[in-house]
């Protein structure tokens, strides 16, 4: 008798994330429009630009994805981790997006492999906010306690999921014959719940933050947006606007120039008003809608240095970025490997290493973009604690340092 077929974590992740993306097309259709012209367009940029798959193969940035998706607190987020260890996604960086020029209350971490052969095989992330209800700035003492009760009550995934998640993350692979069901039930978390909403505790959050809402103001998680990968981002926003889909109003990150790409750059359609039920104080039930996802694409190009981000942040702070690059930033990777700004491996030009992480400026940008109103944080001190230390020892795990592995990976 022949042993059992096993399949290894990069293969469960990528079943996740081919999962998750038809799940998303049929729950949001423009998210489909969005693959296919992204697709594409990376076909067309490779055949002109012979030298465009350095930042990766023309099949890894077809199957790339990342997605996001909101928990309510460090138990929820402990949980994330747990489900997503059993893909080879670990936590990589701390992002505070309350810090941003547009503030939004959440933390967050984001889970993907972090060997570069992994990455090579599937890289696919999901960035993982919290929302941070420990901030007196956006909850008061009572807003808080009743926010964390709410949230102590709900249960965002099945106590089996998370046990068998444990069990396989632990082996690193589980028999094929149990993959596919394991793989659709963990999918099956992330779908849009149709549910009632307490539509005056919605609303109640809603006047906090409409961010604040999304994650506590209803009784699961969801995948919010799900991000195919593109060669030409700018080329993909004239396509998706001729389609006449609505984009939001620029691309976020850094501007395009001719010299190396660096870091990320982000857009994304605006979010579409979906179908929910509302249930009044009476226990009446009626239709309405939301506006909470949204389709991002995504541009990668090199990982910096500390020190070209610390170039990257003074060029990003002027008044219009791209009319100071070429001050901050060389127009060749042999200038940019040879002064220290980029990651390269073996210190080759011609062999960027690409950035796998996010940018907490960009995030927030996209959250708001997206928005058509949202509240501002009171005036006060913020006394929360929130930082990556915190949030390791909240979930009880490492928070990877992406500077340590783009070095490695760059040896």
């Amino acid at each position: 008798m022949s042993p059992a077929k096993r399949l290894v974590t990069w293969q469960l992740r990528a079943r996740f994330a081919a999962g998750l993306s038809a799940m998303y097309a049929a729950e949001v259709p423009a998210y489909a429009t969005l693959v296919e012209v992204s697709e594409q367009v990376n076909a067309d940029h490779v055949a002109r630009h012979p030298g465009a798959e350095r930042y990766g193969s023309l099949r890894r940035v077809t199957a790339e994805r990342h997605g996001a998706i909101r928990v309510g607190g460090p138990a929820e987020l402990a949980d994330v981790a747990d489900l997503f260890a059993a893909f080879g996604m670990l936590p990589v960086g701390y992002y505070d997006l309350r810090s941003a020029r547009s503030p939004i209350p959440v933390v967050a971490t984001a889970f993907r492999p972090i060997d570069p052969d992994e990455l090579a095989r599937n890289p696919f992330r999901v960035f993982t906010s919290m929302l941070a209800t420990r901030d007196p700035r956006y909850f008061r003492p009572g807003l808080r306690a009743r926010v964390e009760t709410f949230l102590g009550r709900r249960h965002l995934f099945d106590p089996a999921l998370l046990a068998r998640a444990r069990i396989i993350a632990a082996e690193g692979a589980c028999d094929a014959e149990e993959a596919e069901a394991f793989v659709a039930a963990a999918v099956a978390a992330f779908a849009l719940s149709r549910e009632p909403i307490n539509k005056s505790w919605y609303d109640e959050l809603s006047r906090v933050s409409a961010v604040a809402a999304d994650i506590a103001g209803v009784g699961s998680t969801h995948i919010n947006h799900l991000t195919p990968r593109v060669l030409d981002i700018d080329e993909l926003y004239r396509r998706m606007t001729a389609r006449g889909i609505a984009m939001i109003d620029a691309i976020q990150g850094p501007p395009r120039t001719d010299g190396p790409a660096v870091l990320l750059r982000q857009t994304s359609f605006r979010a579409l008003a979906e179908p929910c039920l509302f249930r009044d104080r009476g226990g009446a039930v009626s239709s309405g809608t939301l506006t909470v996802r949204f389709g991002e694409v995504e541009a990668r190009g090199v990982a910096l240095t500390p020190r070209g981000r610390a170039r990257y942040d003074a060029a990003m702070a002027a008044p219009d970025p791209a009319a100071v690059w070429g001050q901050y930033f060389p127009s060749t990777d042999e200038q940019m490997a040879a002064q220290g700004l980029a990651y390269y491996r073996g210190g080759a030009p011609s062999k960027p290493v690409v950035y796998e992480d996010f940018l907490p400026a960009s995030a927030a940008g996209i959250f708001r973009s997206n928005l058509d109103s949202d509240a501002r944080p009171a005036d006060g001190s913020d006394d929360s604690g929130y930082d990556a230390q915190w949030l390791a020892g909240a979930i009880g795990r490492d928070i990877h340092d992406p500077y340590a592995l783009y070095q490695e990976a760059s040896g």
